[in-house]
């Protein structure tokens, strides 16, 4: 087959990339690397069926050529982190809403399965236990700048859907939550590669907050069967799905554990939500998903431990 990623130099993109090539299929991966990066291709890179092409989908004319020629896109690119969110929300909210425009509307127009990725985020300040795809949503003020790449991530899966309703589009929106592993950075906030190269120098530990929020990771490994799994399975044409861990852990609780299981002599330093981020930064206290759907679906189920996913970051950042 011929597969379309967009953002397919980021983290999960990498890796994605990799595990279809790895079975002989074709590759388009556009990116503007203004987050991804080559080297999450370095693997692949002299791979006669990969084809690189830098570009912005915002201002990207042969854009729908490509779509038109191939078989599935899998659409990754977007503003992500909730620190780059914070400091840029408008280049956050053009980039996700606008390019995912351009994306869905080539891919509507030559009727090609598209897979959209979103977010755990778009959940916002819920209070359920865990969260189910069916779920409502609670999104904080728009006077905070964090809610601003939930709201155009959940744009992003209203347009798919409109376009499911309106022509058949077959089109599935996956909901990831905190998808970490080798090779991702910490640059843009992402909590474990940022542990883990602190306990690797033996620096502080800067945990946001209290600690007490908890979250759910999940292996980019899985996450890409995930994916995968999803492309040819025609039920899940206009439907949403959580890609994710049920297994729950508070931030000092992780902090904790990355620096037992990598023998550091680190500490644990607390800092302020609007000291990090911004004067009066809103956090959501937990986010478990629910799996349910996805399993039912194709047996989908996470296969790798938290303790395997440090391990892998590690080494990853020691190599």
């Amino acid at each position: 087959m011929k597969y379309l990623i967009t953002g397919g130099a980021g983290f999960i993109g990498g890796h994605l990339t990799e595990s279809l090539l790895a079975d002989g299929h074709q590759v388009t991966v556009i990116d503007n690397l203004s987050t991804g990066s080559l080297r999450n291709l370095d693997a692949v890179a002299a791979n006669p069926n990969l084809n690189f092409i830098q570009g912005d989908i915002l201002n990207f004319p042969e854009l729908d050529n490509i779509v038109a020629g191939s078989d599935a896109v899998i659409h990754l690119a977007a503003a992500v982190g909730v620190e780059l969110v914070v400091k840029d929300p408008v280049h956050t909210i053009i980039t996700n809403v606008h390019g995912s425009e351009c994306v869905l509307d080539c891919s509507a127009k030559h009727h090609k399965r598209i897979i959209i990725a979103s977010t755990s985020e778009v959940y916002g300040k819920s209070k359920n236990p865990e969260f189910c795809e069916s779920d409502d949503l609670l999104i904080g003020s728009p006077t905070f700048s964090r809610w601003s790449y939930a709201c155009s991530k959940l744009l992003d899966e209203f347009y798919l859907m409109a376009h499911h309703r309106a022509s058949g589009l077959p089109g599935t929106v996956v909901r990831f939550f905190n998808t970490v592993g080798p090779r991702q950075t910490g640059q843009y906030g992402m909590v474990i590669p940022r542990f883990v190269a602190a306990a690797i120098k033996g620096e502080n530990l800067q945990v946001y907050g209290d600690g007490s929020q908890s979250r759910c990771f999940c292996h980019v490994f899985d996450t890409v069967q995930a994916i995968r799994g999803l492309i040819n399975n025609n039920d899940s044409f206009g439907k949403i799905y959580n890609i994710g861990s049920r297994r729950s852990i508070s931030i000092l609780e992780l902090a904790q554990l990355i620096i037992r299981q990598l023998n550091s002599k680190s500490e644990i330093k607390f800092i302020p939500y609007a000291e990090a981020y911004e004067e009066g930064f809103e956090d959501m206290q937990r986010r478990k998903p629910s799996t349910q759907s996805i399993k039912n679906l194709f047996g989908w189920e996470p296969r790798h431990t938290l303790e395997e996913i440090i391990n892998d970051v590690a080494q990853s950042i020691e190599q």
